[in-house]
């Protein structure tokens, strides 16, 4: 019984720990992949934007775009253009952020994320007069795809409208963007803010790293440090997490979460291996008392049980492994255990498998399993053959 309680327990734990590894990760990057696919990893844009969160307009010329692309760990280059407006149809109205892109949009996430119609072929050079919104817009104002709706946008010259027909739908659960964010083309927004067909609110850049993105934005901040477009207005950059700092702050306390769970699990998978070994030491002490008669020393008998120890840690984290492994491929192919995406901003319970971390989980847990028995297993060196030949 001792032994396949200490077993069950390293298994458990481990398992616990690996499900909880792969779901925090698998969250943390959905929810990442999200916020960034609304904008892009690093913003390059008028330095009054950035400092007074308004909308001011930057030339972003093919120079500055072969620039940006030059630098390392660059993947691509886009421009954008915001404009602020009202949706309104016969029985209802809406505020909305409509973001304006061209034909070098890159619409991976969003194409990800469509749930009707199309994404329209955007263009920096004639409006299409076609407009993708979210389900939360749609369902708000009771529209679908195909349906003409009327926009409204002040600016200095009076009010502008606009006659849009929805040309598809996306959904991402993320509630503060999907309430508001549209897309157009860039041409229209542009217009719309009187902007030259040149200027537009920034260039979006991704990267092919996100651990390096303060190092990149660096790179590109100094690229730009002190030039100005050919209005006077000057440049500056922002990264992803510097515009959204309270999601990605948000995101960093699950670090927390996660260590304390390795550390619970760690510490209960111990405990058993502790009590296990201990109560096979105690079964086996006749055993050890012959041993010590027959010559045998403590640390050659210590080394014995610290063996028969290890096995049976291993055969603990081989469960574990099973267990937890196939937990995770279970939900990751089936997404059996759902959520409310009001609340968690995901549908499904997300899963990233790490190799090299559920390595380095067995692996670190072999470890200590075995550092903590050190001590235990001294109590063979107190057991004296005299006394143990008639143990029993």
């Amino acid at each position: 019984p001792a032994i396949r309680i200490a077993t069950l327990g390293i298994a458990i734990g481990l398992a616990v720990m690996i499900v909880s590894v792969c779901v925090v990760l698998g969250f943390k990057h959905t929810i990442r992949n999200k916020v960034i696919g609304f904008g892009s990893h690093i913003t390059v844009a008028n330095f009054n934007s950035l400092q007074r969160s308004e909308n001011y307009p930057i030339v972003v010329n093919d120079s500055l775009k072969r620039m940006l692309l030059a630098t390392p760990n660059v993947q691509h280059v886009q421009r954008y253009t915001y404009t602020q407006g009202i949706l309104k149809t016969d029985d209802d109205f809406l505020g909305i952020v409509l973001k304006g892109i061209g034909s070098d949009f890159d619409s991976t996430f969003i194409h990800q994320n469509m749930v009707a119609g199309s994404i329209p072929v955007f263009s920096d050079t004639q409006s299409g007069q076609k407009i993708l919104i979210s389900k939360t817009i749609a369902e708000k104002l009771n529209l679908n795809v195909g349906n003409k709706i009327y926009a409204y946008f002040v600016n200095e010259q009076g009010v502008r409208t606009r006659r849009f027909t929805i040309s598809g739908i996306y959904e991402t659960n993320l509630k503060q963007f999907d309430s508001q964010i549209c897309f157009t083309d860039l041409y229209t927004t542009n217009k719309l803010n009187g902007w030259q067909s040149d200027q537009c609110s920034g260039a979006e850049v991704q990267v092919n790293n996100f651990e390096l993105l303060d190092a990149i934005a660096l790179n590109i901040l100094n690229k730009v440090k002190g030039k100005t477009d050919r209005y006077g207005n000057s440049y500056s950059v922002a990264t992803v997490v510097e515009q959204n700092p309270q999601i990605f702050s948000w995101l960093d306390l699950m670090d927390l979460n996660v260590w304390i769970i390795l550390a619970l699990m760690v510490s209960v998978a111990g405990v058993t291996m502790i009590s296990g070994l201990l109560i096979i030491i105690l079964e086996r002490t006749q055993m050890i008392g012959i041993l010590k008669a027959m010559g045998t020393k403590n640390a050659q008998i210590r080394h014995i049980f610290l063996w028969f120890a290890t096995f049976i840690i291993g055969k603990g984290l081989l469960w574990g492994n099973i267990i937890g492994l196939g937990l995770v491929f279970l939900q990751k192919y089936t997404g059996l255990v759902t959520l409310d995406p009001k609340t968690y901003y995901v549908s499904t319970v997300p899963i990233e498998l790490n190799v090299l971390l559920i390595i380095a989980l067995n692996i670190a847990t072999l470890l200590i399993c075995v550092f903590v028995l050190i001590a235990p297993s001294y109590l063979i060196s107190h057991i004296h053959p005299a006394k143990t030949m008639h143990y029993e």
